[in-house]
């Protein structure tokens, strides 16, 4: 089965269902834990569940993983993406593909708390579209930590969007939010900020935060640099406004600087200009243009990527338990 445009296909949601979405990379000893423990914690809830693993194309035996489950669980769906495609883009195969009324988001190492799902879903069912996970106590290193808090501050000043780095993908949404996440056109996709986009009723919730204790994460400094460039590219104008005021600032200088010449010819107090201060001239109005056109350059390449309308992931196989099936 290839899927590259699942919207179309999705069937309708599904009254009382739960579905809990995690995208899978590097997880292959913690999967069937995972399960236990989400449906350990769903199931007194009253609420029904179906689990959809996404296979986000991790080198280790995941997928083989997934599949066992899926055959011996019936409320265990398997989404195997052809390539790595990037955390974002599994949740949006994922969410693209769940049936529930409402629709958790959770990491698939452990991290997030399965036990903390009928706290979130409390919240959701007391009149909230959008239930956020805050992570009071952060179990990461001092570096993780850090990156993250800079990411963060760096993506709020630059959309203009606020944001708390103790929150990030885990949290319950309802069906309106989901559908409306899922009409979003835009290929680059980073599923919390797309959340807060929506603009629904909002809450959050302190959760417990534990240990990594499978696998390592993904995201590495250099990874979370273009994270953060692509996010800003894509939701945010604010370099091009800052482009903008850049070039008015030169302008501002260079027209007192004009000025400060005549002002030095007319009092005949002119002096044969030092090449020191022409190549100094030279060097900097040409790295601010060069930096000025490279911001340009991006967005402009952004338009190309969007113009082509590729799928921003492609779904090479699907896995359900044969008593779904039948």
């Amino acid at each position: 089965m290839i899927a590259a445009n699942p919207i179309a296909q999705r069937a309708e949601p599904t009254k009382g269902l739960l579905s809990v979405v995690s995208p899978v990379y590097g997880c292959e000893g913690c999967l069937e834990e995972l399960v236990h423990r989400i449906t350990a914690a769903v199931l007194p809830t009253g609420m029904a569940l179906e689990i959809l693993l996404v296979n986000d194309g991790s080198p280790d035996g995941s997928w083989q993983r997934i599949v066992e489950l899926a055959e011996h669980l019936p409320n265990v769906r398997g989404l195997r993406l052809s390539r790595n495609f990037g955390q974002h883009y599994a949740i949006a195969a994922g969410i693209e593909h769940a049936r529930g009324e409402w629709v958790a988001v959770l990491d698939c190492d452990l991290q997030d708390l399965p036990e903390e799902l009928p706290k979130l879903l409390d919240a959701a069912l007391a009149g909230n579209e959008i239930v956020f996970a805050q992570r009071i106590d952060r179990q990461d290193t001092a570096f993780k930590r850090l990156t993250s808090y800079t990411f963060y501050r760096l993506l709020s000043y630059l959309t203009e969007v606020k944001y708390d780095h103790s929150i990030a993908n885990f949290g319950i949404f309802s069906r309106k939010v989901i559908d409306t996440v899922n009409r979003m056109p835009e290929s680059d996709r980073f599923f919390p900020l797309m959340i807060k986009w929506t603009g629904f009723r909002t809450a959050t919730v302190p959760v417990e935060h534990a240990m990594r204790q499978h696998g390592t994460s993904s995201y590495s400094l250099r990874k979370l640099i273009r994270l953060a460039l692509n996010v800003v590219l894509s939701y945010s104008d604010k370099p091009l406004r800052l482009v903008v005021k850049l070039g008015l600032m030169f302008s501002l200088v260079s027209i007192a600087f004009v000025a400060f010449s005549v002002y030095r010819y007319l009092l005949g107090d002119v002096a044969v200009a030092g090449f020191t201060s022409i190549v100094a001239s030279i060097w900097l109005i040409g790295s601010v243009t060069i930096f000025c056109t490279g911001i340009t350059g991006l967005y402009i390449g952004r338009l190309f990527n969007d113009a082509k309308r590729r799928p921003y992931y492609i779904v090479s196989e699907e896995v359900t338990s044969s008593e779904r099936r039948a």
